[in-house]
């Protein structure tokens, strides 16, 4: 998981992509031509939940599991989980009531799927293929 330190760090430079109306401002975070934030440090919850509600989601308690999977996963290995290891790690935590598919997985994610999850997560590139 995300370090004490890095949380720490994470949440100043949320503070200070807050504009003074403490409204969430989108010109403090780079983006390349694709979708995905150029610089992963300066990725905060505000970001992901405005990346969200761009793509008509709304995020919930299964879905910052996986935001959360994505980045921690992401700052160990510098690339993002394949759906498979998501599946593999958090299966029973995204769905404890029968066994967690693929289809599951990118069902949370609308038809973003893996791309979305890693736009949402601050990741800059994404891996993932067709989904």
């Amino acid at each position: 998981m995300l370090n004490k330190k890095l949380n720490e760090k994470l949440n100043e430079k949320s503070n200070q992509n807050l504009n003074q109306n403490n409204k969430f401002d989108r010109d403090k975070f780079e983006l390349n031509k694709e979708g995905y934030l150029i610089r992963f440090e300066t990725w905060n919850k505000d970001f992901a939940n405005d990346m969200a509600d761009s793509n008509g989601l709304k995020l919930t308690e299964c879905h910052w599991q996986i935001i959360n999977f994505f980045r921690d996963y992401y700052l160990e290995y510098g690339i993002a989980p394949e759906p498979r290891e998501v599946i593999i790690k958090l299966g029973e935590k995204i769905n404890p009531h029968m066994p967690c598919s693929k289809k599951h997985l990118e069902g949370l994610f609308a038809d973003g799927g893996c791309k979305l999850a890693c736009k949402i997560a601050g990741l800059p590139v994404c891996p993932c293929r067709g989904v």
